[in-house]
């Protein structure tokens, strides 16, 4: 059999993975936090008939190796953890990280989660909560009847109660920062957990160590660039093709040889 059927078979695998990654990231375009994803790919390893060096005959070598790729394999696909468009929503609630970090919750089996999603509300408790209702740590709980609720940029919460004069401080939001954001292992729901190669999550108040601050009324959109992910598209479709014609011409070759007839 031909190796270009399944040479140019690992290439429309891969476009296709490929196709999945930029379709995932166009769906996503309205997230909240969403950070685009690209899908990397390696090369297959190769049949080698000689390699450089060996000898031509007497003190002749040869100066390159002779060799027969076998396609490609998908390799991992990395997250682009640059800041989305910030948009502004008028809710005091809504917090987003203007900078560099992760808003830490707490899942119901008592683990951490991280997010980029500040689209933050309050249960019944009165306790600052995630849209599917995960508690942010460290814990902020308004008590009834809190109004002109504040975030400062350093992640403040205070409100006014009914009955005091003063706004009363809830607490302070901190940001979680890790040493390679990209080794994160995305959960679902605009969450991270962490990863073998994320590195140890460090919580520090935002705008320390390198942190981004905390900026109140706004939400941080997707960074998908839906341009990008078009010509993206495209060019994996050509590809796709391309790769498909080569089975094409590969399965036309051996028609031709499985009519040769001998005389």
């Amino acid at each position: 059999m031909l190796r270009s059927l399944t040479t140019a078979g690992t290439g429309m695998t891969a476009q296709q993975l490929n196709l999945d990654t930029i379709s995932n990231n166009l769906a996503n375009v309205n997230t909240n936090g969403f950070k685009s994803q690209r899908a990397n790919f390696q090369d297959l390893i190769y049949q080698t008939y000689r390699m450089s060096g060996a000898s031509g005959g007497g003190t002749v070598s040869q100066p390159v190796a002779m060799q027969i790729g076998l396609g490609t394999q998908f390799a991992s696909t990395s997250s682009d953890f640059s800041s989305g468009p910030l948009q502004s929503t008028g809710n005091s609630m809504d917090l987003a990280i203007a900078g560099e970090g992760f808003f830490k919750v707490e899942l119901p089996n008592g683990d951490f989660a991280y997010t980029r999603d500040g689209s933050f509300q309050t249960n019944a408790n009165g306790e600052m909560v995630t849209a599917d209702g995960y508690p942010v740590v460290p814990n902020i709980t308004f008590p009834a009847g809190a109004t002109q609720i504040t975030v400062s940029a350093n992640g403040i919460v205070s409100c006014q109660v009914p009955g005091q004069n003063q706004p009363q401080t809830l607490g302070q939001i901190k940001l979680t920062l890790f040493p390679n954001p990209g080794g994160l292992t995305r959960v679902g729901q605009n969450l991270y957990a962490p990863g073998g190669a994320s590195g140890d999550a460090t919580d520090v108040n935002a705008g320390d160590a390198g942190s981004g601050q905390v900026q109140s009324g706004f939400v941080e959109g997707s960074n998908v660039n839906i341009v990008t992910e078009m010509v993206s598209m495209i060019t994996a479709q050509r590809a796709y093709e391309i790769n498909s014609k080569a089975v094409q011409t590969a399965d036309d070759m051996l028609s031709d040889l499985n009519s040769l007839k001998p005389s």
